[in-house]
C-alpha cells in the first residue's frame, strides 16, 4: 500500500450550526474557505492541509481558526512544496514527500517558510510523521519490507533534524505509535496478515526508540473468535484506546470494530479491564483513524462509513456519545485546544470543523469546506 493511500485523509462531520443529533448525516453544501468570514477574535489554531490540486503539484494550505471555528486563509497560502505528510510543534512544521524531510518555520501569522531539507533516500517510503509531547523528537515510519521507525532530533534554533536511530520492526509493525502522558512509552497495534499484535516502544533521553518486551493481554473475544486490532490513541495520562474487530478462525469478520481501553504502568506494561460485553461497537465501518481530544474526554473515530465521537473514561469502558456525524469516509482528524475537531475527506474533498462539548456537537460557520484532492491535515493550537 502506498504512503499516500495509507494516509489520505478524510471526512468528518455533518453540517448545520446547531447541535448534531446522534444519527445525523452530512447534508450541507461545501463552501470555499476563501469566502468564509473569519470571526473577530484572535486565531485559536492554525490548520494546515496538504493537497494536490493538479497532477504533479502539491501544496500546503494554511488556515486560521476563529473562536467559533470559522476558517480564513493565512496570508501567503498556499505554500508550494512537494511534501504531503506533516507534523509540527509550536515553531516548526515538518513535511515529507516520502524521500526527504523538509523543515518550515511558522511565523506568528501562521505563514510557512522552508528553511531546510534532509534527504533520507528511502525510495519514497517515509510516512506518518509525528512528534513526542515535548516537540523535541520527530518520528517517521519507513514503509519497506522491514518496516522501521526512524527517530530524529530537532534543532529548535534552525529547525533542522538530525538522525538518531532506526528501529527495525517487521511487516506487522506498520502504524504510528501514540505516546502516553509520561512521554516515555508509546503504543500501537496491527493485524498484518491477520496476525494480531499490540506493541509498545520506549523513548530514550535522546529521543531514540526501542521496543518494549512483553505481550499485552487481549479482552476475551466471543467464543471461537479472536481480535484484530488497529492503531492506538493515548489520553494525557496513562490510558489507551485500541480499536479491535472480531474475526473467526477462518479470518471472517464476526461484527463491527469495538473499542477497548488499556492502562500503562510505570514500566510500560499494559493491562485491560475491557470485555467483549463492555466494549462499544462503532458504526463507521472499517476503522481508518481515531484521535484523542487534548483533555482525554473524547475519542473521535473515523472509518469508511463516516465518523463518530465517543466518551473516553480512562480505565473505565468507553461509552457512546454520537451516532454517525457523516457518512463520508473519514481518514484523519485532529483537535485544537478550543473544543474544535477538524477532519478531511479525501474522496469528497471536504474539510469539516466541529465544536465538541459535553452538551453536544455543533458545526462551525462555513463547514464543510471544499479542498481539491486533500492529502493530509495537521493542527497547531494557539490557546
Amino acid at each position: 500500500m502506498s504512503s499516500i493511500s495509507r494516509r489520505l485523509f478524510v471526512a468528518l462531520l455533518a453540517a448545520c450550526a446547531s447541535t448534531v443529533p446522534a444519527s445525523a448525516q452530512d447534508t450541507s453544501s461545501p463552501t470555499d474557505i476563501n469566502s468564509t468570514v473569519q470571526g473577530s477574535s484572535s486565531p485559536v489554531a492554525y490548520i494546515y492541509v496538504s493537497n494536490s490540486p493538479s497532477s504533479g503539484k502539491t501544496q500546503i494550505n494554511g488556515y486560521a481558526a476563529a473562536a467559533n471555528g470559522a476558517l480564513s486563509p493565512i496570508s501567503g497560502s498556499p505554500f508550494a512544496t512537494p511534501a504531503f505528510e506533516m507534523a509540527l510543534n509550536g515553531s516548526w512544521l515538518f513535511a515529507t514527500d516520502g524521500n526527504n524531510i523538509d523543515s518550515f518555520s511558522i511565523a506568528s501569522s501562521g505563514a510557512l517558510k522552508q528553511v531546510d531539507s534532509l534527504a533520507v533516500e528511502t525510495d519514497g517510503g517515509l510516512v506518518d510523521l509525528y512528534l513526542d509531547h515535548t516537540g523535541t523528537s520527530l518520528y517517521a515510519e519507513y514503509y519497506t519490507t522491514n518496516n522501521d521507525y526512524l527517530s530524529y532530533s530537532i534543532d529548535h534554533t534552525t529547525g533542522r533534524v538530525t538522525f538518531i536511530n532506526d528501529l527495525a520492526g517487521g511487516p506487522e509493525n506498520n502504524s504510528a505509535v501514540s505516546f502516553v502522558g509520561n512521554d516515555e512509552f508509546a503504543y500501537s497495534s496491527s493485524c498484518y496478515h491477520f496476525s494480531p499484535e499490540i506493541y509498545g516502544v520506549q523513548r530514550a533521553s535522546d529521543g531514540g526508540l526501542s521496543y518494549l518486551s512483553g505481550n499485552p493481554p487481549y479482552p476475551t473475544p466471543p467464543s471461537g473468535d479472536f481480535w484484530c486490532p488497529w492503531l492506538a490513541a493515548a489520553d494525557p495520562t496513562n490510558h489507551l484506546a485500541i480499536a479491535m474487530q472480531p474475526l473467526n478462525g477462518n479470518w471472517v469478520t464476526e461484527g463491527p470494530y469495538q473499542l477497548a481501553t488499556y492502562t500503562a504502568d510505570g514500566s510500560g506494561n499494559l493491562t485491560t479491564g475491557s470485555t467483549y460485553a463492555n466494549m462499544p461497537k462503532v458504526a463507521v465501518g472499517t476503522v481508518l483513524r481515531y484521535w484523542m481530544s487534548p483533555n482525554g474526554k473524547f475519542l473521535a473515530v473515523g472509518g469508511t462509513s463516516g465518523l463518530q465521537i465517543f466518551h473516553f473514561n480512562g480505565a473505565k469502558p468507553i461509552t457512546k456519545f454520537t451516532g454517525l456525524l457523516t457518512t463520508t469516509d473519514v481518514n484523519q482528524m485532529f483537535w485544537d485546544n478550543a473544543n474544535h475537531l477538524y477532519a478531511l475527506s479525501s474522496t469528497a474533498g471536504k474539510l469539516y470543523v466541529f465544536t465538541v462539548t459535553s452538551t453536544g456537537v455543533t458545526q462551525a460557520p462555513g463547514s464543510p469546506h471544499t479542498i481539491a484532492i486533500p492529502l493530509s491535515i495537521i493542527v497547531l493550537p494557539k490557546t
